[in-house]
């Protein structure tokens, strides 16, 4: 009844907003608009139903089923429909559909758990998909047969990657950025650095190093460099480029002057092997160099943007950042030359090292380590901190372990191991040296594990 609702619904919203629309002589209304006008057809549209439930069966329907009624028909044309209760859900971190009837989630510190289904057919599940793509508002996304993939930003900063067509049934991983405005003294409470370094990033960022955080999916890469940015003076003028928002430094107000930027998806028609109307990232970076910025932060360099990128650092004024997916500290380099290939024909491993060495001061890398599954919690840490000293033997950049784990110790977060070459700057910028004479950091004790390190 919800789905038909919705229909009746959609259809009688179009031709008000055609009208009013032209009424203004404009091409559309905002979203606000849309969404009294819909919140008022589908009270309408209930109450109708309700008065033929009620005719046809001698019973009214109760107050709190016409509610859940409305709810479910205002979710299924704004929102996530069924999915939308997982997506409210705080505690949730991943959502996994692997057709309609196949849906897993993940909550804090709990392992992967099965839900009932999020739609009736997988018909249904893409319809859903294909509604929340023209809900976006960030240009042309779709999922179709022309455009198989989907990536969208959600309500709330939710993540969502589907696919359909080239797999047998539709899959949507959705996943959540649990600290939406975190500082680093957040970082601190939660476990993924210690005071020291925290304060060891601060100063790093107010002596304008350029900083490259790394690590697998799902780690904490974003909310770092969130955190992070935080430390940038609030009136430095900066700019972001993402493929979806999920850094929002333009909303969460600490800093004044931010040119956000979003990639833009094509439409599906490609002329010379490329997507009309596509943007991508590295399209993006030589039009954020002539906006007078101080910084660019690259939400995460996944192709051959990496290049631009690299020499934004190397050219700028230094205090750039980006994420970048890599398993181990120790696999950056390596990994930021696989991409430097991706860029062009003339790009070799001995020029992707030069630019490495030359752009790059710092790689902070985070790492998890998931004991769900014996019954205790994900653990999210820095484990190493990595300071890049210029083209070493072979020709491949240097590499100084600044911060990193001790195992003899039983720690496998990031303590305090090789004061860094840039160690002056730091002071500069406010960093006490005396902090780094510590061979625990300011940890009171090992991470407690329960396979591995010391209890």
């Amino acid at each position: 009844m919800a789905r038909e609702l919705k229909r009746q619904v959609a259809a009688e919203l179009h031709q008000q907003l055609s009208k009013l629309a032209a009424g203004q002589g404009s091409s559309g209304v905002d979203r606000a608009t849309r969404r009294q006008r819909g919140r008022a057809l589908i009270e309408d549209a209930v109450a109708r139903w309700s008065d033929g439930y009620a005719q046809a069966h001698g019973a009214a329907p109760t107050r709190e089923q016409d509610r859940a009624l409305a709810e479910a028909v205002y979710d299924l044309l704004f929102r996530a429909g069924r999915l939308q209760p997982y997506l409210d859900d705080p505690e949730i971190e991943n959502i996994l559909i692997n057709g309609c009837d196949d849906v897993w989630i993940s909550r804090v510190h709990q392992p992967l758990r099965q839900v009932p289904p999020v739609a009736d057919s997988d018909a249904e599940l893409v319809e859903m998909l294909q509604d929340l793509a023209r809900q976006h508002g960030g240009g042309e996304r779709s999922l179709n047969t022309a455009s198989p993939t989907l990536a969208l930003r959600l309500e709330g900063g939710m993540r969502l990657q589907a696919m359909t067509e080239v797999t047998p049934r539709p899959y949507v991983a959705i996943r959540r950025h649990r600290v939406a405005s975190a500082t680093l003294t957040d970082m601190v409470k939660l476990g993924t650095v210690d005071a020291t370094l925290a304060s060891f990033l601060a100063a790093a960022i107010r002596a304008r190093k350029n900083v490259m955080i790394t690590g697998t999916q799902g780690v904490g890469k974003t909310s770092l460099l969130r955190a992070m940015a935080a430390e940038i003076p609030p009136d430095e003028r900066i700019g972001t480029l993402e493929s979806e928002f999920e850094l929002w430094l333009h909303t969460l107000g600490h800093l004044r002057q931010v040119v956000p930027m979003e990639a833009r998806e094509g439409n599906g028609e490609r002329v010379d092997g490329r997507s009309v109307g596509e943007l991508t990232i590295g399209d993006l970076i030589p039009a954020a160099l002539r906006m007078t910025l101080s910084r660019i932060i690259v939400g995460e360099v996944r192709s051959g943007e990496v290049v631009p990128m690299l020499r934004v650092m190397t050219n700028g004024e230094g205090g750039s950042m980006c994420t970048l997916h890599a398993r181990g500290p120790h696999m950056v380099v390596d990994r930021i030359a696989e991409l430097c290939l991706e860029y062009g024909s003339h790009m070799t491993d001995a020029l992707a090292y030069r630019l490495t060495a030359n752009a790059v001061d710092l790689i902070v890398h985070v790492s998890m380590v998931d004991e769900t599954a014996l019954g205790g919690r994900r653990h999210r840490f820095v484990s190493h901190v990595m300071e890049v000293t210029g083209l070493g033997e072979s020709g491949r950049p240097a590499l100084n372990t600044v911060f990193g784990p001790r195992p003899d110790l039983g720690e496998p977060r990031a303590v305090p191991h090789t004061p860094p070459n840039c160690l002056d700057d730091l002071r500069r910028a406010g960093f006490d040296a005396g902090l780094l004479q510590s061979a625990y950091g300011s940890w009171s004790a090992p991470l407690n594990l329960r396979i591995g390190g010391q209890r």
